[in-house]
């Protein structure tokens, strides 16, 4: 979660400091300003980082603002695909990923009977 949050950050820090950086090449409808999507990415990269210490010191609220959060990530870097494509697959998928490793560490938890 936290390698995760800090990629966002920095795509955040990117599309906020250059706008003229990216270059989208078609008319979307959830078609915003870059400075507008950084603002979103670096929130949600913070936010991230943020939770992926607190499921390290093993807060049970944490794994779930942390599916919560990866969710939205994926949401997130998936509308951001017209912007910037490779980068924002490769965060959908980690994004992705933590949610399921949270789910699955949640499920492993259960079955086995152990509170946090």
């Amino acid at each position: 979660m936290i390698f995760g949050g800090a990629m966002a950050i920095f795509e955040g820090v990117a599309a906020v400091a250059e706008d003229d950086l990216f270059l989208a090449t078609r008319h979307y409808v959830f078609d915003f300003s870059l400075a507008g999507w950084g603002w979103v990415h670096l929130i949600l990269g913070i936010v991230t980082v943020l939770a992926g210490c607190a499921v390290l010191g093993g807060a049970l609220w944490a794994r779930f603002f942390g599916v919560l959060v990866g969710g939205l990530g994926a949401l997130a870097n998936f509308l951001w695909v017209p912007y910037y494509p490779l980068w924002a697959l490769a965060l959908v998928a980690i994004n992705i990923f933590i949610v399921w490793a949270l789910c699955t560490g949640m499920h492993r938890e259960a079955h086995d009977g152990r509170t946090a």
